[in-house]
């Protein structure tokens, strides 16, 4: 067996909806041996197929790809699931010497995943449900009184009607019994024994809204109807957090009698829109990322890419990855 250096290569591909990464990274697997890891939240799950852009089989080009169809609809995935999951993945493609590829639109599970998590309670589905319960008779800006009055510095980083991440820092604070600004103040440990290559794209706004409507439209024709209604379909269907997902949501709304299919596929294309500029917004604030102005199926691009990895290391690259 091929002897495996201590910082093992990795590399990341961020960049908004419809930006080419998969294209991207299927170039880079193809030249350096290598093997794609997800980091998309909504790609986690099985039976999300059309409205979660999930690359065919048939296009894989024979490329292992991980972490996609890896939970049920009803599961609860989180970013710290992610990072256990995704440690274990990379673990075992270091092992067969090849080159790990993450590729997806979810910060928080890349950010989880390369800067590690705070060491928190595990969920309190009891907790939540009470908390929940609060917010619905006493309002939001209640709740985060509560938060205030726990975990002021918590407090001041949440807005008084962001529910979701309200209850969660309250959930901490309750079962460990200290704030929640403590326990991130602690430290968190990051990603150890890889040397990360960021890449992020950063294409024309117009040609890249033109795609994401593109998109929208080839979903709703290719089957996202379907595919929401076999979710609907399912026991626990009231309950899975996916139907509220781009596209899904939409088209509930459809086969509910709330929208038609005009306005479910205008209101799709704007909130992907939007989307895509909140991924940017994050994926700007990593460090240490090489920017490419362009879409990653451009094969000028690729070309670059791969230009650029071997100026900065790629025969350090290959080297380690056996190519």
């Amino acid at each position: 067996m091929m002897s495996v250096s201590h910082e093992f290569p990795l590399l990341v591909i961020a960049g908004p909806t419809a930006s080419g990464k998969s294209a991207l990274a299927l170039a880079l697997a193809e030249q350096l041996h290598g093997e794609i890891v997800n980091y998309d939240s909504v790609q986690i799950y099985r039976g999300l197929v059309v409205g979660a852009g999930k690359l065919p089989l048939a296009d894989r080009r024979g490329i292992p790809h991980h972490l996609l169809d890896c939970r049920e609809p009803e599961e609860v995935f989180t970013a710290g699931d992610y990072r256990r999951e995704a440690l274990a993945v990379l673990a075992g493609i270091r092992e067969r010497g090849k080159l790990p590829i993450l590729v997806g639109g979810t910060g928080l599970y890349l950010r989880a995943l390369l800067q590690g998590l705070f060491e928190g309670p595990a969920r309190s589905e009891e907790l939540r449900a009470r908390l929940r319960l609060l917010a619905e008779q006493r309002g939001r800006e209640r709740l985060h009184q509560v938060l205030r009055r726990l975990d002021a510095t918590a407090a001041s980083k949440i807005q008084p009607r962001d529910t979701q991440k309200t209850i969660r820092a309250l959930e901490v604070c309750l079962l460990a019994r200290q704030p929640i600004s403590a326990m991130h103040a602690s430290g968190r440990s990051g990603l150890e024994g890889f040397r990360v290559y960021k890449i992020g794209l950063d294409p024309d706004r117009a040609r890249l809204y033109q795609r994401i409507n593109q998109r929208v439209e080839a979903m709703f024709a290719q089957g996202i109807l379907e595919e929401t209604r076999a979710l609907l379909a399912r026991p626990q269907a009231v309950d899975l957090k996916v139907l509220g997902a781009l596209g899904y949501r939409q088209a509930c709304n459809v086969l509910r009698g709330q929208s038609d299919l005009t306005e479910a596929l205008r209101d799709t294309q704007v909130a992907t829109r939007q989307y895509a500029k909140r991924q940017m917004t994050w994926f700007r604030r990593e460090p240490d990322m090489h920017w490419y102005y362009g879409f990653g199926d451009d094969p000028e691009i690729q070309r670059r890419v791969l230009g650029s990895l071997e100026q900065s290391g790629a025969a350090s690259l290959q080297a380690a990855t056996g190519s």
